[in-house]
C-alpha cells in the first residue's frame, strides 16, 4: 500500500469530529479572537476568573480535554515504557538540552532589536508541554502509555528545572556572550501547582475512571463502549480552551500584527526543527512509529499555559513578554495539527518494534 493510500485510510476511519479538526480548530480561533475584539469587557471579565493567578475557564478546558485521553491509558502497560531507556534518554535530550537552547539561538537571531518578545519566546522554550501533546500524540496514533509517561517525566524536571534554566539562558549564558541580560521570577511552587492542576488532576481522574470501570465491567465494556463516549471530549475540551484563550487576549493580537508575524517566524522554526529532530533521533534509535511519534511530539510541545502565567507574573499582562506568550498557541495548535497529518502520511515507514502498537484514534 502507498503512503498516500495508508493516510487516507486511517484519516478515513477518523470520526467526523477528528477528521475535520483543522476546520474547528480555524473556527475557533477566529471566534475566539473576533469575541474578544469585538464583544466589550469580555476578555477583562474572563481574566478575572481565576483564583492565585489560574484562568478557570482555560483551567476547566484542559481539564475537559486531557481526561479522556488519560483515561484511555492502558495504566498497567507503563512499565513497558519505563524500560524503555532510549526512550526516556532520547526525550530528556530533546527537551531540556536542546529545546531551551534551540529556543534561545532563535530568539537572538530573529529578535535581536525586539528584547521583550525574545525574552519570551525564551520563556516558552523553557515550558516543556504536560498538556495538548496527549491530544496530538492520540491523534497522530502516538503510544498512550508513552506519552504519558513522558509527559509525567516532563512535569517533574519542569519543577526543577524551569527557574534554573531560566536563570541561565536569561542572565547567565546572555552575559558570558555580552548580550542583554535580563531576569525571572518563578517560583517552583508556582511551577508545581501548575503541574498539579493541569497534569495531576486529570491524570488520576483518568486512572480512576479506568481503575474502577475495569473492576465493575470488565475491559472490554470499559474500552468498547465507555471510551468511545468519553472520547469527543477532548476534543470539545481542546475547542473551548482556544476560544476561551484567544477571546482573552484577541484585542493585543489584532492590534499587532506586525508583531505577532515577526514573534511567529521562529516559533514555526522551532516546532518544525524540534518535532524532526525528534523524529530522526527516534527513527535512528528503531523506536517503532508510535513511540517515534510520542518522542516528537512531546519535544516540539510547550506548555503554554506555564509560560503566559510566568510572563505575565514577572512583566505584566500587557507586555510584550507576555503577548510572545500567547503567540506560542497561535502558532503552536495549526503548526502541530498539520504535523499530526504528516505523522500519518509517514505511518507505513515505520515497522513496530519493542512492543509499540499502532492504532486509530477512537
Amino acid at each position: 500500500m502507498s503512503t498516500g493510500t495508508e493516510q487516507h485510510a486511517v484519516v478515513g476511519r477518523l470520526s467526523r469530529l477528528d477528521r475535520f479538526l483543522p476546520l474547528w480548530i480555524g473556527a475557533a480561533m477566529v471566534a475566539g479572537l473576533l469575541l474578544g475584539r469585538w464583544v466589550s469587557g469580555l476578555g477583562d471579565a474572563l481574566g478575572a476568573i481565576e483564583i492565585d493567578g489560574i484562568s478557570l475557564p482555560i483551567a476547566a478546558g484542559l481539564l475537559i480535554m486531557m481526561y479522556p485521553v488519560l483515561a484511555k491509558v492502558r495504566y498497567d502497560r507503563l512499565d513497558t515504557v519505563t524500560g524503555d531507556r532510549r526512550l526516556l534518554a532520547a526525550s530528556l535530550a530533546l527537551n531540556w538540552l536542546l529545546g531551551p537552547a534551540l529556543m534561545f539561538a532563535l530568539a537572538w537571531i530573529f529578535l535581536p532589536d525586539l528584547p521583550e518578545y525574545r525574552t519570551g519566546l525564551i520563556i516558552v522554550g523553557l515550558a516543556r508541554c504536560i498538556a495538548m501533546v496527549i491530544i496530538w500524540n492520540d491523534l497522530a496514533c502516538g503510544d498512550r502509555e508513552a506519552a504519558a509517561v513522558l509527559v509525567a517525566l516532563n512535569s517533574m524536571f519542569q519543577v526543577v528545572m524551569f527557574a534554573a534554566l531560566g536563570w541561565f539562558y536569561l542572565s547567565v549564558l546572555p552575559g558570558r556572550l555580552g548580550l542583554e541580560q535580563t531576569g525571572i521570577d518563578a517560583s517552583p511552587w508556582q511551577i508545581a501547582k501548575s503541574v498539579l492542576i493541569f497534569l495531576g488532576i486529570p491524570l488520576l481522574a483518568g486512572y480512576l475512571t479506568r481503575r474502577l470501570g475495569e473492576r465493575a465491567k470488565g475491559r472490554d465494556w470499559y474500552e468498547t463502549r465507555l471510551l468511545p463516549k468519553l472520547g469527543p471530549w477532548a476534543l470539545y475540551g481542546l475547542l473551548f480552551t482556544i476560544v476561551i484563550l484567544f477571546a482573552l487576549q484577541g484585542a493585543q493580537i489584532t492590534a499587532r500584527p506586525l508583531d505577532v508575524v515577526r514573534i511567529a517566524i521562529p516559533l514555526l522554526a522551532y516546532f518544525a526543527i524540534m518535532w524532526g529532530g525528534g523524529y530522526a533521533l527516534g527513527a535512528v534509535l528503531g523506536l517503532g512509529y508510535a513511540r517515534t511519534t510520542t518522542l516528537a511530539f512531546t519535544a516540539a510541545g510547550n506548555n503554554f499555559e506555564l509560560a503566559i502565567a510566568v510572563a505575565i507574573a514577572t512583566y505584566g499582562a500587557t507586555s510584550g513578554q507576555a503577548l510572545a506568550g500567547v503567540v506560542g498557541p497561535l502558532i503552536e495548535v495549526p503548526a502541530l495539527v498539520a504535523l499530526v497529518y504528516v505523522s500519518l502520511a509517514l505511518r507505513n515507514r515505520f515497522a513496530s518494534q519493542n512492543g509499540a502498537t499502532e492504532r486509530v484514534p477512537s
